[in-house]
């Protein structure tokens, strides 16, 4: 139970991140603060779903395109965020091909990143606590 709260904690996390560096870098994506929170959540969970589900059908129908997956989900997941919440817009096809791309690699880092954060406080906190 404690590996899928910090797996979804990833998971959101570096949603959170990718996002919020695309808004910065890019004048025409624009994510309403009162809705930051279902559309963070949103995108996190339709990465999480549309993710393997790509996996697993371009590696029976398509090999060569696997290492796009990445990529593909991420821009359907935002995609889809743009268009059932009215809480994030894109502009622009500029800004949603560099908007694929920011958000990708952001949450690709912070999803590398982020389980060494926790996995270093939980062995300071065990270091800390041993005699």
């Amino acid at each position: 139970m404690a590996r899928l709260l910090i797996s979804a904690a990833i998971w959101l996390g570096s949603a959170t991140i990718g996002l919020l560096a695309a808004k910065w870098l890019l004048d025409g994506m624009t994510i309403d603060l009162g809705s930051f929170i279902v559309v963070v959540v949103m995108f996190a969970v339709l990465q999480a779903v549309l993710t393997p589900f790509l996996i697993k059908v371009t590696h029976r129908n398509a090999p060569a395109l696997l290492s796009g997956v990445g990529l593909l989900s991420t821009f359907l997941a935002l995609f889809i965020t743009t268009v059932v919440s009215s809480g994030m817009s894109i502009t622009g096809l500029d800004t949603w091909v560099f908007a694929t791309l920011i958000v990708w690699i952001v949450t690709m880092l912070a999803t590398f990143l982020l389980p060494m954060l926790f996995v270093k406080k939980a062995v300071d906190r065990r270091r800390g606590a041993a005699p």
